[in-house]
């Protein structure tokens, strides 16, 4: 039983749930496997009724939890979906995980979190307790999320239920660092909160870090992601003025990275891609507007990483140009690596979606090659077999462990190398950032 005072029973005497996990994608899926795999009862809420289906299967659509380790928490009912939101009111603890992308004007869009607060909030009983993971700017869970529950239930927060901020730090791909063992964040909005939140945690999480409040847990994980924006803009715009010095970028890093103190290495590459660092630095900028202070850093670093698929193209340009003597409208384009980052098939905001449409503008024909993302259906593309000998260009955009960057070396007439997977020195064959 939790240390805080433990919830009314809910609508139903034959269900209970230790915790609704409403989102069942990127976030939500991680965690309610942690918690089912820590002897937890958990619930997945989601609006996607093919997504409930495959969960009640054991079919699993998180490659970060494989259907192997999903089925056995399914099928000893440790792990359930469902499209209906009554199930709140029997559970303890509710975790929201949903998406917070951002509008067509770089502007936040927390209307999965209105929605999913409005879905929640008749539900709830005296002694609950909500946690928000979604990413999201300073004052969110407060100023968005509480009046939402508040209003719909009839229950304060921090006196009715329980309300805290505990950031998502999901890695997709990783298993150095999981769900389970990276340390968990959580601010409540008031003290018998962040303990509430804290031990909901701790059943399932090695380390659990309490911070003062939701603002500074929410602010702690946009400084985590904007501090690997800027230093990435940093390397890139380093890599632009290597190009024109004539100075091997990769080698420049490697030497530097020597150094035992005072460094950190970040690579150079075509874009940002990914869930959380093409997105979340924009959530501050945002709202320091609201406070009459220009983040520049952030949005020079944005500008910088932005502008990088443009600045590929280029490059592609000048390696078919200058390597064979061909220009870009007509000649054929292989691109190997479209997700985001090695070895899944992760495709949120991928720079090589910018980096095809933007050669194809020019009049390239374009094929591409992923072991993991086998088609690309709003560009009409499927992966194809690696032939580099059979293209004009190879353009390495993701360095997947599983391709024989040798061999393709090799056999392409040109290559143009945006992640230094060949390791060869650039020549007129070899073009890299």
């Amino acid at each position: 039983m939790p240390a805080w005072p433990a919830p009314e029973r809910g609508v139903s005497d034959k269900t209970h749930y230790d915790i609704a996990v409403v989102g069942a994608g990127y976030v939500g899926m991680p965690h309610a496997h942690t918690f089912a795999e820590a002897g937890k009862k958990v619930v997945l809420i989601d609006l996607l009724q093919d997504v409930v289906d495959r969960i009640n299967r054991g079919e699993s659509h998180i490659p970060d939890v494989p259907s192997e380790a999903l089925k056995p928490l399914v099928d000893d009912g440790r792990i359930s979906a469902t499209t209906d939101f009554a199930a709140v009111a029997d559970a303890d603890a509710v975790v929201i995980a949903v998406p917070t992308p951002l509008s067509p004007q770089r502007e936040p869009d927390v209307s999965y979190i209105e929605r999913a607060a409005r879905d929640i909030a008749p539900h709830l009983r005296k002694g609950h307790l909500v946690v928000l993971e979604s990413t999201t700017y300073p004052g969110t869970t407060r100023d968005v999320l509480r009046p939402l529950l508040e209003e719909g239930s009839g229950l304060e927060a921090g006196d009715g239920f329980h309300l805290a901020y505990a950031p998502e730090r999901v890695d997709p791909g990783r298993t150095d660092y999981t769900t389970k063992t990276t340390p968990k964040v959580v601010g409540g909005v008031d003290e018998a909160s962040t303990e509430a939140a804290a031990e909901l945690y701790s059943a399932a999480v090695d380390e659990v870090v309490r911070v003062s409040s939701p603002e500074a847990a929410e602010l702690t994980k946009l400084l985590e992601n904007i501090f690997r924006s800027v230093n990435i803009a940093l390397v890139n715009e380093l890599a632009r003025l290597c190009g024109r010095m004539q100075i091997d970028v990769w080698e420049v890093i490697d030497a530097a990275a020597t150094k035992p103190f005072g460094f950190m290495s970040f690579k150079p590459g075509p874009g940002l891609g990914g869930h959380c660092i093409p997105i979340d630095p924009f959530y501050l900028t945002w709202k320091a507007r609201e406070y009459d202070f220009t983040t520049e850093f952030i949005e020079l670093a944005g500008k910088v990483n932005q502008s990088m698929p443009y600045y590929c193209r280029s490059l592609i340009s000048q390696a078919l140009n200058h390597g064979a003597g061909k220009s870009l409208a007509g000649s054929k384009i292989l691109i190997v690596g479209v997700s985001y980052k090695p070895d899944i098939g992760d495709m949120r905001e991928s720079p090589a979606l910018k980096i095809i449409e933007l050669i194809r503008n020019a009049g390239a024909d374009v094929s591409y090659h992923d072991p993991h993302v086998p088609e690309l259906g709003e560009l009409g593309l499927r992966s194809v077999e690696l032939d580099p000998a059979a293209h004009d260009a190879v353009v390495i955009v993701t360095d997947h462990t599983s391709i024989d960057y040798e061999r393709l070396a090799e056999e392409a007439s040109v290559v143009v190398d945006f992640r230094n997977a060949t390791r060869r020195p650039r020549s007129d064959k070899v073009w890299k950032l």
